[in-house]
């Protein structure tokens, strides 16, 4: 498969995170290739969400071997990450959904044990919208998140599920003074840790009604989270469910997902950094 459009290669952007927790029960996330430029290093992540990882007994990343410059589509390569409880660094504030793991160390020791080299495509820190580009964004914008709803892929190419949806509270708004905004998108268990973006391609207008030609991907943030309605009618947000096993009745999603910007993405990496003493 050639990857060359830029819709192509969102779905080489994340990786399929199976996971056992304490019980035995088997559930299914989304990670995402992330990379955070400090002075002139790349310092590549894998990020999800806490709640796809903590309280874990053991979890997987299912990698897309390459050959050269091009996928090895339907090629993976289970890796097992020891101490997974250990392995993943959380946002610093504990109210974030925000976890992150660090990839250059993990590639390496598959490299050396193994030889294997992986493809994917990192979602790039200068591709969250600068303060111009915020605000030039309309309340109302079509977003795209890339994951395993449900568990659900191509198990035999190994490629996740592109889904669309639109912004359902303005980008440049704290939803609830919380670092989120909502997406009016059907968002089921496995979204967890979907990367969303805007994706424009041959014409879209601004705010303004300006009509710019070509193609524009921004990174805006990270699906966590959906509203339900409770058997008391009650709408509630809960942490998107990793189990595959359908939801009880009694607890029915109304298609609100709750993102956390992509500004949280970078906060944690830095954390990370900083704990780790680099500058």
């Amino acid at each position: 498969m050639q990857v060359d459009s830029i819709a192509e290669q969102l779905f080489f952007t994340t990786v399929r995170i199976d996971t056992i927790d304490v019980a035995g029960e088997a559930g299914a996330g989304t990670g995402f290739f992330f990379a955070l430029k400090r002075g002139d290093v790349n310092h590549p992540f894998i990020v999800t969400n806490k709640h796809v990882v903590e309280g874990m007994r053991s979890g997987r990343l299912t990698l897309l071997k390459r050959d050269g410059d091009n996928p090895l589509v339907g090629q993976g390569f289970p890796a097992d990450i020891i101490d997974w409880s250990t392995a993943w660094f959380g946002h610093p504030d504990p109210s974030i959904d925000i976890a992150i793991l660090p990839l250059a160390p993990l590639e390496a020791q598959i490299k050396q044990r193994t030889g294997t080299d992986f493809f994917y495509r990192y979602v790039l820190a200068e591709m969250i919208p600068t303060v111009d580009e915020f605000a030039r964004l309309d309340a109302i914008e079509q977003v795209t998140f890339v994951g395993y709803p449900d568990g659900i892929w191509d198990s035999k190419n190994l490629l996740p599920v592109a889904r669309r949806g639109t912004t359902a509270s303005p980008l440049q708004v704290d939803f609830e003074n919380t670092p989120c905004f909502l997406i009016d998108a059907s968002v089921f268990g496995g979204s967890s840790g979907s990367p969303v973006f805007i994706l424009n391609q041959g014409m879209f207008t601004d705010k303004t009604g300006n009509t710019m030609v070509g193609s524009r991907l921004l990174f805006i943030g990270v699906v966590a989270a959906v509203f339900c309605r409770t058997q008391l009618n009650q709408i509630i947000p809960v942490p998107i469910p990793t189990q595959t096993q359908p939801m009880a009745q009694q607890q029915e999603m109304i298609d609100l997902g709750i993102v956390f910007k992509a500004s949280t993405v970078v906060q944690a990496a830095d954390a990370f950094l900083a704990a780790k003493g680099v500058a």
